[in-house]
């Protein structure tokens, strides 16, 4: 097939090893798709065409989920969601016009204050403020963008409140379906959206939907405390991964 010109058997096989990987944790934390699976996709791929195929296979997921996810989030992701659709190509921009080092930098400052916010104190179910959730509504965003990983800002505004983690879940899901579209609609415009990473992506969804059903079922087995350590068990590894990628530039 066309659209696998160049790639060797092992470069497919990780891939699909780490789309099922990454769906899974997707499924039980609600997040990390974007985190786990652009660096191994851009061992084969160059990093902007990483982060379209992950937003490809995001937004299909999201997708398929949307009626779900919709009915079990909250509406300040909406709002949040919003914001993302606004500050997703300024991202984009900065990226292309950011140092490489710098951009590590910035990456991994991102990652390590989202590892940090999760080990706060939890906080009481109320909404924050509209100036707060008008930042991470901005920053995650320009990480979309910049980083295609708008969790970092979003995860802590959910996670680190006390309501339900069906509720918490279905927000983030929602605003990273949001942020998925932004990034392939900034693509479009910029013009480095190709079909063939779009088919890339189809080829890849079936281990995506294998992997997110294994976890949402793991999901519905958990309690809340040990959902909520794995969800900063990954924050961890994605900050850890951001520093090893600052120290190799």
């Amino acid at each position: 097939m066309e659209i696998l010109a160049g790639f060797t058997a092992v470069q497919i096989a990780a891939a699909l090893a780490a789309t099922f990987v990454s769906a899974f944790v997707r499924g039980l934390a609600g997040f990390g798709m974007a985190i786990l699976l652009v660096p191994i996709l851009a061992l084969a791929l160059s990093p902007v065409e990483a982060v379209l195929v992950t937003n490809v296979l995001a937004l299909m997921i999201g997708l398929s989920e949307i009626r779900t996810i919709l009915r079990e989030a909250e509406k300040s992701a909406l709002v949040i969601g919003g914001l993302v659709l606004v500050a997703t190509l300024p991202g984009l921009v900065a990226l292309a016009s950011t140092p490489e080092n710098l951009a590590r930098f910035l990456i991994a400052l991102v990652a390590l204050s989202a590892f940090a916010a999760i080990l706060l104190p939890q906080r009481g179910a109320a909404q924050p403020g509209p100036l707060v959730t008008g930042a991470v509504g901005i920053s995650s965003g320009l990480l979309t963008g910049f980083a295609g990983m708008p969790g970092p800002p979003v995860v802590p505004y959910y996670v680190g409140r006390a309501i339900p983690r069906v509720t918490a879940k279905a927000s983030m899901l929602l605003i990273f379906t949001i942020a998925s579209f932004a990034g392939l609609s900034s693509g479009v415009a910029i013009g480095v959206m190709e079909w063939r990473l779009l088919l890339f992506g189809l080829m890849l969804f079936p281990a995506v939907l294998v992997g997110n059903w294994l976890g949402a079922k793991a999901f519905g087995k958990v309690n809340d405390a040990l959902w909520r350590g794995f969800v900063a068990f990954t924050l961890a590894a994605a900050a850890i991964a951001a520093l090893v990628k600052l120290l190799q530039g």
